[in-house]
């Protein structure tokens, strides 16, 4: 680190997780090193405040390894991470998330810098057990969860004795941010019921409805990620290596139906607009039609010092307020 103070690369800093984090970065550090990069294929902020973003693809190693050069600490968000978009173009996700990912943690191995990285609920596949850890075993249902599963294979034999690196079991994601003014957002369920809301349509949701998952808002994930970053600076100042293993979650996984019929409610006594809910066929097949799905973040909230700061009806209440 240049006189103590920390240069950090993000990957994936134009998309929606990734901008939330340079910004909040930034926000608590303002004389820390960051350096953005993204290759947009889906991510469209170009600067976030005075840190511009820069043109990197993770599957090209050389460019990594320049693009990283000096960095104390890699962020990397960069993922094709739509179930969808993994099944539809898996040999893209296979670049993308498992080459792409091998390339980023090589050049932490070769050269000691810190990884910070989220790998997916959808690694656990359909939970044995409840509230959900890091410990439980992994069966990926779906293509995406396979190719976050080799990532967090990789990744953990390539940290052992050669650098320290911060994996977190993430829920589903909601909420939005603001980049300079611009609303960044990203069509997870419960933004795509606030947007079909807000635009007076019907409110789908995939059969059986009872389906749950556990979410979590997009900025108590950046926050997350800055507290990481805090203890891996610490970690790097004493030599630490290997992979320590956190849980990104809340305590709120409503089912499917749950949340739509909350967003129609609030919908009702905030605009005064009647917004219907459609039970219809559900699309994907082997999904985890589980009724519960709480997370335990135990550790996340004692070794981070992190806790979640948003709510699902709040963040609700709030968008369709505006």
């Amino acid at each position: 680190m240049t006189a103590d103070i920390p240069t950090i690369a993000v990957t994936g800093a134009a998309g929606y997780i990734g901008s939330c984090v340079v910004d909040k970065l930034t926000a608590a550090y303002p004389d820390w090193e960051v350096t953005a990069l993204d290759n947009f294929y889906l991510g469209d902020v170009r600067a976030i405040g005075d840190v511009t973003v820069e043109h990197v693809d993770v599957r090209d190693r050389g460019r990594v390894e320049e693009a990283f050069a000096g960095a104390d600490i890699v962020m990397h968000l960069a993922a094709l991470s739509g179930v969808p978009d993994c099944e539809n173009r898996q040999d893209l996700a296979y670049e993308v998330n498992v080459q792409g990912t091998e390339n980023v943690a090589w050049y932490c191995r070769k050269t000691g810098t810190g990884l910070v990285f989220p790998f997916s609920m959808a690694t656990v596949g359909d939970p044995e057990a409840f509230p959900i850890t890091v410990d439980h075993s992994r069966n990926p249902l779906n293509w995406y969860g396979r190719t976050k599963l080799l990532n967090e294979h990789a990744i953990e034999d390539l940290a052992d004795g050669t650098f320290p690196a911060h994996l977190f079991l993430k829920s589903n994601l909601y909420g939005d941010h603001e980049i300079d003014g611009e609303r960044v957002s990203k069509g997870t369920v419960t933004n795509f019921f606030l947007d079909r809301a807000l635009a007076g349509e019907t409110l789908t949701v995939y059969e059986p409805g009872s389906q749950s998952r556990n979410y979590i808002h997009v900025e108590d994930v950046a926050r997350a990620y800055v507290r990481s970053a805090e203890r891996m600076v610490d970690q790097l100042a004493a030599g630490d290596t290997g992979v320590e293993k956190y849980e990104l979650g809340s305590d709120e996984d409503p089912s499917v139906m749950a949340i739509a019929e909350l967003v129609a409610r609030v919908a009702s006594e905030e605009r005064d607009v009647e917004v219907d809910v459609e039970l219809v066929e559900n699309p994907r097949s082997g999904e985890t039609l589980v009724d519960r799905f709480p997370v335990d973040t135990t550790r996340t909230r004692e070794t981070l010092g992190w806790s979640v700061e948003h709510s699902l009806e709040d963040t609700v209440r709030e968008r369709l307020q505006t």
